[in-house]
């Protein structure tokens, strides 16, 4: 309500509380502060103590974007999400943290990378004791409990329970990879992935354990790397009494008891959760082993297989620092100085469930299982033979391709193995 004084100065008075304001702004502000929303033109069920307030959500309903970047073709409903989107560009960082040299563009940036220092974790899931730095991930994580996941693809029929993983998973249908190395010519589906590949080039692994020799190009793998000296497992199913080291393998495994395996391989009947797993799969029918030694003419299925081969040609000079304390034998990784104590213990924690036979390693089983069912899924594509195991496959096959045979030095018989 307007007032007019004795110098004719228009003062507003607050419906509320009987205040005078000099502007109609503060009046306004008032309003809003002792909690009047009394602004509804809206078509949902939102009300507003403004009419500035509501513009910005009624353009939410319209798609309408007014404001648009001089330098890009990006648009805003907002000139204040446009204010905060010209900051990329001008590559301005005026918030500094006091713990650090880091910047950011934005105040909410450096809030939540404080949190990093401070250790702090406000946000505790109701369900279960995990705290979170961020309402954003605890919501995410909320999702784990309820099975909820609100976006679907418009290409398959799968869902996920963030956006940000359903534009990843877009992008294996469009086969789009935006982010390129600057100095070669490889593309990434992501940008986490250029930058380390980014690394590759200079050589540079900044991030060395403080407890072996080990040194890392990225922070978050030194970090887990970490958590395998301290022998910790702090990412437990809520389904079972399973413990991971890492987050990663917790969602693997949680597909057990929830997800489908919607992932049919066309060769024969098996079924996985996910389109790697086929693709992976796919290649023992195959043959394809994409993997190349670079020091000799070896090939893998699998990255990690040719890693861990890769091990063999500079073991003499790379350290091994997992020893048996059974024994004088050394590992370069704590997964195989695991299966090896086995061998001194004679644990055998696989048991068929067919009959009372135990295995030390899980692929004895799943190997031994298939004599029970009479399946041979490794079928030769140059002959109608199978085989229950890949290995066998791949030694029949070198038959026909000839390679690495031996002959012997007595006769001319050839063999495909050495033994």
């Amino acid at each position: 309500m307007a007032h007019m004084t004795h110098t004719e100065e228009i003062l507003y008075k607050c419906k509320l509380c009987n205040k005078i304001f000099p502007k109609k702004n503060d009046e306004r502000n008032s309003r809003s502060e002792l909690g009047e929303k009394t602004y509804q033109y809206c078509q949902c069920d939102k009300t507003f103590a403004n009419k500035i307030d509501h513009e910005p959500h009624f353009m939410t309903h319209t798609s309408e974007k007014p404001h648009q970047c001089s330098q890009c073709d990006k648009t805003f409903t907002r000139k204040y999400d446009l204010n905060r989107h010209n900051l990329t560009h001008t590559g301005e960082k005026r918030h500094q943290c006091s713990h650090c040299d880091k910047k950011f563009t934005q105040k909410s940036d450096l809030t939540k990378h404080s949190l990093t220092h401070t250790g702090e974790k406000p946000h505790q899931c109701s369900q279960c004791d995990e705290k979170f730095t961020q309402k954003s991930y605890l919501n995410k994580h909320i999702m784990i409990h309820t099975g909820e996941k609100p976006h679907q693809c418009s290409q398959c029929d799968k869902r996920f329970s963030g956006k940000f993983a359903l534009n990843r998973h877009t992008i294996t249908h469009t086969g789009e990879k935006p982010h390129q190395c600057s100095q070669c010519d490889k593309k990434f589906t992501q940008k986490s992935k250029l930058t380390k590949h980014i690394l590759t080039h200079t050589g540079k692994e900044p991030h060395q354990c403080s407890q072996c020799d080990k040194e890392f190009t990225q922070k978050s793998d030194l970090d887990k790397h970490i958590i395998k000296h301290a022998g910790e497992k702090p990412h437990q199913c809520i389904q079972c009494d399973k413990k991971y080291t890492q987050k990663s393998d917790l969602n693997k495994h949680i597909k057990i008891h929830t997800a489908e395996k919607s992932h049919q391989c066309s060769q024969c009947d098996k079924r996985f959760t996910g389109i790697y797993h086929l693709n992976r799969h796919i290649m023992t029918h195959t043959g394809e082993k994409p993997h190349q030694c670079n020091q000799c003419d070896k090939k893998f299925t699998q990255k990690s297989d040719l890693d861990r081969h890769l091990l063999t040609h500079i073991g003499e000079i790379r350290e091994k620092p997992h020893q048996c304390s059974q024994c004088d034998k050394k590992f370069t990784q704590k997964s195989d100085l695991d299966r090896h104590m086995l061998t001194h213990t004679g644990e055998k924690p696989h048991q068929c469930s067919q009959c009372d036979k135990k295995f030390t390693q899980k692929s004895d089983l799943h190997r031994h299982i298939m004599t029970h069912t009479g399946k041979k899924p490794y079928q030769c594509s140059q002959c109608d033979k199978s085989f229950t195991v890949i290995s066998d496959h791949d030694n029949h096959f070198k038959i026909h391709s000839k390679e690495e045979t031996h002959q012997c030095n007595q006769c001319d018989k050839i063999f495909v193995r050495k033994k």
